[in-house]
């Protein structure tokens, strides 16, 4: 179980440039959830999520997962709990190093851990077993430099190398945004099957309110720092796109309104 518990950041206070980007963040995501965190620009998503995998120390609040207080943890401490995959396909990843180098790598995440010069045939075979699935022939490519691939099967072996040892989270965030649609949506799929043949505990930060709607079991809305909708269960299987939609544009809304009424208040006052 991953708890945030009213966790607030604010980037650069007290300077022009100050940015509010958590406010009083507070949720609790059961194990084996998926929750598809969405919201505009500058809303807080990446932020938590951020937050979570330990870019960042929060000013205020805590984080626990698994009963274990990870708040104060840096990123390097916190990697052997948690797996994730980034926006861009090229991070993540040894560019130079060969596709296998980089599965040993993932399937030694929290040891100690050193390169030889071989890899042991048994350890390949294992490699091709695992690789296979994906469906993009990589299985007999091993040795090719990652950083030779397409984006897309950058992006699939980047999800399996997160997820080799079944992480006690993972976290996506807008692991299909810098991919063409037909792509995309090889790895959504990819990304159903890794999730749900493990039971993997998954937090996604997404743009596409189609990939919220139809993925997981839960969807936050987050607004300014906040999370201003949170659907699980029956509420969020009827949600639809439109739905989302209306959603945002009654945030927009709401927020004009506030807007016109503080600038009238202040003109009164002048």
């Amino acid at each position: 179980m991953l708890k945030i518990i009213n966790i607030y950041k604010t980037f650069n206070p007290g300077t022009a440039n100050q940015v509010k980007a958590l406010q009083g963040v507070s949720c609790e995501v059961e194990e084996g959830s998926f929750v598809a965190i969405v919201g505009t620009n500058g809303s807080g998503k990446s932020s938590l999520l951020n937050a979570v995998a330990g870019t960042f120390i929060p000013d205020l609040g805590k984080i626990i997962l698994d009963r274990m207080d990870i708040t104060k943890f840096p990123e390097y401490k916190r990697a052997k709990h948690l797996g994730r995959v980034f926006q861009n396909p090229f991070t993540g990843t040894a560019p130079d190093m060969t596709i296998a180098e980089n599965l040993t790598l993932a399937s030694k995440r929290g040891q100690s851990r050193g390169l030889g010069w071989a890899i042991p045939k048994s350890v390949l075979k294992e490699f091709q077993k695992r690789v296979k699935p994906l469906n993009m022939r990589l299985e007999d490519r091993l040795e090719n430099p990652m950083g030779k691939l397409s984006g897309g099967q950058r992006q699939a072996l980047t999800l399996l190398m997160a997820s080799w040892q079944k992480p006690k989270l993972l976290l996506l965030d807008e692991h299909t945004a810098a991919l063409d649609p037909k792509t995309a949506n090889k790895v959504i799929q990819l990304t159903e099957k890794v999730v749900e043949k493990d039971n993997i505990t998954t937090l996604m930060v997404t743009h596409s309110m189609q990939q919220a709607v139809n993925m997981g079991n839960r969807i936050l809305m987050m607004h300014n720092g906040k999370i201003v909708y949170d659907f699980e269960g029956d509420d969020k299987k009827r949600l639809k796109v439109n739905d989302l939609l209306s959603l945002f544009d009654e945030i927009r809304r709401k927020e004009q309104i506030n807007l016109s009424t503080a600038e009238m208040l202040e003109k009164n006052y002048i």
